[in-house]
């Protein structure tokens, strides 16, 4: 009954907004690459429009995060995801102009491509989207604030279950919408209509989780300065003040204990995963042969294991295990994955894609809840907000590199990927005896205090 504990009245509207969001987000994933080759892109660049979205979000999510410790969790929500809505909708209008060709290029670097005016446009949805984009930082903020030590694990489990059931029905439901008359272009009307949906499912049913901002009753769009209105109540029992809030700088946050480690081991794993990414889905259309329904399954059958995994098994195990052995136990499961995925064999890849899901699930969100541990509530926003920076600047590289180099050296990208995840085992357990050690010494001199009193 434990796995059902989210269903409770202050978690529920978070997880809803994240899988709706996510939902909208991922019926476009096994798609994407025939997208950009339809309209006259290639690999690399869909390596450079996947790294449009994360470069914008290193700027804007920072700010947004900033943002939401001021003036509430809520709001930036609101604003965040009415930027997804427009970039659907700039995005789903590239489907109507004519592919007109502005460039072409014809070289080893970049292979063969044409840039049409169709994909200036998805450029320009993903450049807005990722400015946007600080949906997940503000929702873990969000999810930190209503969390205490004891559910803590278990709540960023859920919230991964809830993104995982979204990567479950997008990409299925993509693969049926995509057989329609109006083909690809269904998908991303979903999308942009999901979006629409998610703004007004904050608006009504989200409450203000800030614990020092006061929620001002219903929102009203009419005035966007009466939008962006916030009440301050006092916080006590140790919460910096607002102007001391105010005022936290990047190096500021970097010299809280072990954030370091965290910023490290978020980038890392953004690198790695960006690898993936980029990899996957050229890997599955041009050597697998797969069409976009078979991707779509492929990673349809993978969510499905991480909704199990995060779900009832980090239920199941949440106080029984520290989150640092559930991030150890999942890297050496997805570095095994990511070498595993480099075989071109299909038996070998549902493997390789089933030990991913299972330390995907196991190490992101014990990850988060650690994460989430750092600093008090009115740095939450400004926590995760550069961690999502982290995570956005390892993706520009990721990204990018992943279909460069998939085009050299192809599934040995993979093998990299198991590389970074093995540094990533080596950092966790450097920490983890570390920490052992350290409490062990505090331990040892606490009892000579005693005994010497």
């Amino acid at each position: 009954m434990r796995f059902f504990n989210f269903l409770n009245k202050n978690i529920f509207p978070i997880l809803l907004v994240n899988f709706i969001g996510i939902l909208g987000y991922s019926v476009v994933i096994p798609i994407l690459i025939f997208i950009v080759i339809d309209f006259g892109g290639n690999g690399f660049i869909y390596g450079i429009l996947g790294a449009m979205y994360p470069f914008f979000q290193l700027i804007g999510a920072p700010i947004l995060g900033r943002l939401s410790d001021k003036v509430g969790r809520k709001k930036v929500l609101i604003v965040s995801q009415a930027g997804t809505f427009i970039a659907w909708a700039l995005f789903l209008l590239a489907f109507l102009l004519p592919k007109t060709s502005l460039w072409s290029s014809d070289s080893e670097f970049t292979g063969n491509y044409i840039m049409t005016l169709p994909l200036i446009l998805l450029f320009v949805a993903r450049i807005f989207d990722g400015f946007t984009g600080g949906n997940v930082s503000v929702a873990n903020a969000y999810l930190s604030d209503i969390s205490t030590d004891d559910d803590r694990d278990r709540n960023f489990g859920m919230m991964g279950a809830s993104t995982s059931l979204g990567f479950v029905l997008g990409p299925a439901v993509a693969g049926i919408l995509t057989s329609t008359v109006l083909g690809e272009a269904l998908p991303i009307i979903l999308a942009a209509l999901i979006s629409l949906i998610a703004i007004f499912v904050i608006m009504i049913r989200l409450p203000e989780s800030n614990p020092c901002v006061v929620d001002t009753g219903s929102l009203s769009l009419r005035s966007f300065r009466r939008f962006f209105q916030v009440e301050h109540k006092e916080c006590y029992g140790g919460e910096s003040s607002e102007e001391e809030n105010s005022s936290i700088s990047f190096w500021s946050i970097l010299k809280l204990d072990s954030i370091p480690l965290l910023y490290a081991i978020y980038f890392l794993t953004f690198l790695g995963f960006s690898l993936f990414y980029a990899g996957l889905p050229i890997y599955a259309s041009s050597i697998l042969q797969w069409t976009s329904i078979e991707l779509g399954i492929f990673l349809a059958y993978s969510s499905v294991i991480m909704i199990l995994v995060q779900g009832p098994l980090l239920s199941f195990l949440s106080g029984k295990l520290s989150s640092t052995i559930f991030i150890i136990i999942g890297t050496v499961l997805l570095a095994t994955s990511f070498y595993l995925l480099s075989v071109p064999n299909i038996y070998v890849m549902y493997l390789a894609i089933t030990l991913l899901s299972v330390g995907n699930g196991l190490m992101w969100p014990s990850f988060l809840a650690l994460l989430s541990k750092v600093g008090n509530h009115q740095m939450q926003g400004t926590i995760q907000g550069y961690g999502n920076s982290m995570g956005s600047f390892a993706s520009i590289f990721g990204l990018v590199l992943g279909g460069i180099l998939f085009e050299s050296i192809q599934v040995t990208v993979f093998k990299i990927g198991a590389g970074i995840f093995l540094l990533i085992f080596v950092l966790m357990v450097i920490h983890y005896f570390g920490n052992r050690k350290a409490v062990s010494g505090d331990q040892e001199y606490i009892q000579e205090v005693e005994t010497a009193s």
